[in-house]
């Protein structure tokens, strides 16, 4: 029986590379999709050209998506068994503090970079029976974050396309599913500096633990109904008060978590 295989976005560092490292530990032929050339050398060299299949494309660019996807089958014969959405940008601090040309970047890869991936998988993630896209969302899409507005509006969208989906997709044997981490120990969460909501929530997860929930969604039974995956308890917690609590109370919480 042939390798299953399983394309990932973002997939040079962070999430997308323990993520990588995950699926070749358990004997996946692996692709790895990046704008960042030298991660994606790093990459390489560390686990082998025969371990994982690397390739340079930015996933805004419907052409160089479609060209990757079709290189990446040219080694595994047309099978797809996985589509990881991982590639991702962050926005934080006061709305109106913030640069709009940031603002369209994260709404560029979180969102139509995202959805550019999908279609372009579509055709191959068909053709392999059992098949998954599972997409990267956040807990932020539980209720719109505060400091957060832009990148939880992504979120969002991307928690909504998933539903969508999942229900669209099911005639094709398809499933999707949505993965919710809180605060990741990665160069992302670094990069924006000290924030207030950090400081509440702390960074507990690291990106093995997002790794082993991207994992567990691959690898569930495909009648198995669960759409949205949280990572690690104060995820799920949070997640889930967020559903059960009045508007009200929600509002107020995620004020005094985030100092607004």
């Amino acid at each position: 029986m042939p390798h299953q295989s399983v394309l990932i976005t973002g997939g040079a560092a962070g999430i997308g590379r323990a993520t990588a490292a995950r699926f070749i530990a358990d004997g996946w032929q692996v692709g790895a999709i990046d704008r960042d050339q030298t991660q994606l050398d790093a990459l390489r060299n560390e686990f082998g050209d025969g371990n994982v299949w690397t390739h340079c494309a930015d996933v805004c660019d419907p052409e160089a998506v479609g060209a990757a996807i079709e290189a990446f089958m040219g080694v595994t014969g047309g099978r797809l068994d996985v589509v990881v959405n991982n590639a991702g940008l962050v926005a934080a601090g006061a709305f109106e503090a913030g640069d709009i040309a940031r603002y369209r970047a994260v709404v560029d890869v979180n969102v139509t970079g995202l959805v550019t991936v999908a279609r372009a998988a579509f055709p191959y993630l068909a053709a392999t029976p059992g098949a998954r896209l599972i997409n990267m969302s956040s807990a932020s899409a539980a209720y719109g974050t505060p400091g957060y507005a832009v990148y939880s509006a992504t979120k969002h969208a991307v928690s909504a396309f998933t539903e969508a989906l999942d229900a669209e997709w099911h005639r094709h044997g398809i499933r999707v599913r949505a993965v919710w981490p809180l605060f990741v120990q990665t160069a992302m969460v670094t990069e924006i500096g000290p924030q207030r909501t950090i400081d509440r929530m702390g960074v507990r997860l690291r990106p093995d633990d997002v790794a082993g929930a991207i994992a567990r969604a691959s690898g569930a039974p495909h009648w198995w109904p669960q759409l949205h995956w949280t990572v690690g308890w104060q995820g799920f917690f949070f997640v889930n008060l967020t559903r059960f609590c009045p508007t009200w109370i929600n509002r107020l919480a995620m004020r005094w978590i985030a100092g607004y």
